[in-house]
């Protein structure tokens, strides 16, 4: 007879701002928060700095001054460190669990199916990448992957939980439903609890128990497959995840407004570059790319443009080259001298998953060697480091890239920026 499925949701706590602590021991129980690109927004924040106040999504120039006076530690986000240091949870998750799925930066699905005691192995999950990593989690365990999130929730937010809540018993199950607010369910957005509330749904038990099919009517088979999942039916297995996007953007504000044509060339190569690595990873080619540029829109005193164009590559494809070479063509048509850009922008669309489009016998043959050559310059990248191979185009310590005054040192990456001790 084949075991129950048993789901584990793994999820690291204030994730970015755990990794700073790791190793700046200092940091431990001071309110810290970590900003977002050019030191825009708070985006992650402590239990302590919660506690004082500070706002998800605060602008950092508007709460610069309240944060200093009560005493909040800031960092700008340093994706080096945060990707390494969550590579070295997800090997430990795998080496405990008998399959893991990430799910982002800081989460992963465990499969704990046959395990004999989920809740123990949950706890020596949590003891294990505390103790070799640093890293606090919180463990949710059920029988579907929409009610192991919820328990998630919940063994973060009581802390008689110690951390860990195995919500797979149906009688524990009702307790959590009746008390989480709809809200906090996988997949309720917003706008969606607004809707339910009309309908007179307010907790999880409330949608685990509504009509299934004036669900589907009314908000679709999404919500449907949710009420399914928190009445302990598993309709979302494992690898079963999002399908592949159907555009893909790169963008990011300069750090120092530009106005000359080079620098924005250098950006766009390697927006160009992570949109093509992006685009890999899900197996899809590109057919068409919009290219886009703009000043700071908000700055009412000085001046203003922005324009994108749209263009068709010859040809379905993911290679970089081909991508940079028709997005260098649409810059220069777009790009005005004089006015200080704040930002420049690719988005890559209408994609199609390899293999998936016929041929067209009169498009141009991809380069030679093409495949072969993206996937060896991505594992390389993957291994040692985004950017250790890279468009000649892109500069290593560029003028445009984005302003970060308070990153911390990538400690466990960069040699010449490790922990020094003194005798």
């Amino acid at each position: 007879m084949t075991a129950a499925r048993v789901f584990a949701l793994i999820d690291c706590n204030s994730f970015y701002c755990s990794c700073e602590r790791i190793c700046q021991p200092e940091l431990k129980r001071r309110p810290v928060v970590v900003l977002s690109n050019n030191d825009g927004c708070v985006i992650a924040r402590t239990v302590e700095a919660k506690a004082l106040g500070i706002g998800m999504g605060a602008a950092y120039y508007k709460v610069r001054d309240e944060m200093h006076l009560k005493g909040v530690v800031v960092r700008s986000s340093n994706y080096t460190l945060y990707a390494d240091i969550s590579n070295r949870v997800m090997r430990v998750m795998a080496d405990m669990l008998p399959g893991i799925e990430v799910y982002s930066i800081d989460e992963a699905w465990g499969d704990m199916s046959g395990v004999a005691d989920p809740e123990a192995l949950g706890r020596s999950i949590r003891e294990r990448l505390a103790r070799d990593i640093g890293m606090p989690v919180g463990v949710g365990i059920s029988a579907t992957k929409t009610l192991a999130k919820l328990a998630n929730w919940a063994a973060k937010k009581w802390k008689g939980t110690g951390g860990v809540l195995d919500l797979t018993d149906p009688t524990r199950q009702e307790k959590l439903l009746r008390l989480a607010p709809v809200s906090e369910v996988w997949g309720v957005g917003h706008r969606s609890a607004a809707k339910l509330a009309a309908l007179n749904i307010s907790t999880a038990w409330d949608l685990s128990q509504f009509d299934i099919g004036t669900l589907r009517t009314t908000f679709g088979v999404t919500m449907e497959r949710t009420a399914r999942e928190l009445r302990g039916i598993s309709c979302i297995g494992f690898h079963q995840g999002p399908p592949p996007k159907e555009a893909i953007c790169s963008s990011k504000m300069f750090g120092v407004r530009q106005t000359e044509l080079a620098p924005i060339r250098e950006a766009m190569a390697a927006y160009v570059t992570r949109a093509a690595e992006k685009l890999r990873a899900q197996s899809s080619l590109c057919s068409t790319i919009q290219v886009g540029i703009q000043t700071q829109l908000a700055d009412l005193d000085g001046p203003r443009y922005a324009n994108a164009i749209t263009l068709a590559l010859p040809a379905p494809t993911d290679d970089t080259r081909e991508i940079l070479v028709l997005a260098q063509r649409g810059l220069s048509q777009i790009y005005r001298p004089g006015y200080p850009f704040s930002k420049c922008s690719i988005l890559l669309m209408d994609l199609s998953q390899r293999g998936e489009l016929t041929p067209d016998l009169f498009a141009p043959k991809a380069r030679r060697g093409a495949e072969q050559l993206m996937a060896v310059v991505d594992h390389i990248n993957q291994r040692e480091g985004k950017g250790t191979v890279r468009i000649g185009r892109i500069p290593a310590k560029p003028t445009w890239a984005m302003r970060r005054e308070m990153l911390s040192p990538r400690y466990t990456t960069q040699w010449d920026e490790v922990i020094g001790v003194r005798g």
